[in-house]
């Protein structure tokens, strides 16, 4: 069975050439800096086929509507950096999701799936806001580690 646990890492940074995906997370100054440029639609459409988000979806996460989300592609605009950070938290949930299960089809069916931990709501419906987003995170975590409550 092929793993995906690295698949994100190879993808580099706009505007810092020497960082990848993997390194980003790590170093946070860096972090702030990617956030406050703004990330442009291509390196978005990139990251964004690993992540369990359609279209209407990344439109809501994003607080924005779907003809936006359409129009930010036409013409390969840079979101706005609340929406650029709501897009990196998706990505980084996407890449610890990646590291616990190591396979994007058992990530995807994780986040589908109601979750007993998490108040019986599918992962995925958590993840619009930060503290859903916190609790997602808390729970891949305790996976990863073998804690289950």
């Amino acid at each position: 069975m092929k793993k995906d646990k690295n698949i994100l890492n190879d993808i580099v940074v706009p505007y810092q050439t020497s960082y990848n995906l993997n390194d980003i997370f790590t170093k946070k100054l860096e972090l702030v800096k990617f956030i406050r440029n703004g990330i442009p639609y291509s390196f978005f459409e990139k990251v964004s086929k690993y992540t369990n988000f359609d279209d209407q979806e990344w439109a809501s996460i994003l607080n924005i509507s779907t003809k936006s989300l359409h129009r930010y592609k036409q013409a390969d605009k840079t979101f706005k950096p609340i929406q650029s950070e709501k897009i990196l938290e998706m990505i980084e949930i996407t890449k610890i999701g990646l590291d616990v299960f190591e396979d994007k089809e058992k990530f995807n069916l994780w986040m589908e799936t109601p979750n007993f931990s998490l108040g019986n709501y599918k992962p995925k419906e958590l993840v619009k806001d930060s503290y859903g987003k916190e609790l997602v995170l808390t729970e891949l975590n305790q996976i990863k580690y073998g804690i289950f409550a």
